[in-house]
């Protein structure tokens, strides 16, 4: 391996990080600051919620088909990072999809 592919991963490894983080921390809360009450969903808002996520996902899936191997490498490297955000109950769905 060349040191410039090297420098590349490097590179490309913090940028994950960077964003991971931001991620966990919605980008920049923290533990500590009082969040205001929000109120339960109703079944009909889980209803659409539901087939929001659905259909993201299905837009994900055909962007990767059609997509180079680059970013079907990538997104593989990013599932691995699937978790939980900190303090939260590890959800069997989301250990599935880390599986996956």
């Amino acid at each position: 391996m060349t040191s410039s592919s090297s420098n590349t991963e490097d590179s490309a490894f913090r940028q994950y990080q960077k964003a991971l983080s931001a991620w966990d921390n919605e980008g920049g809360a923290r533990l500590d600051e009082v969040h205001a009450k929000i109120a339960d969903l109703t079944n009909a808002e889980l209803v659409h919620l539901r087939i929001r996520v659905i259909a993201l996902e299905n837009l994900i899936i055909t962007l990767l088909a059609e997509g180079p191997d680059r970013q079907l490498e990538v997104a593989r490297e990013m599932a691995t990072y699937i978790s939980p955000r900190a303090g939260f109950t590890r959800h069997p769905l989301t250990i599935q999809a880390a599986k996956k």
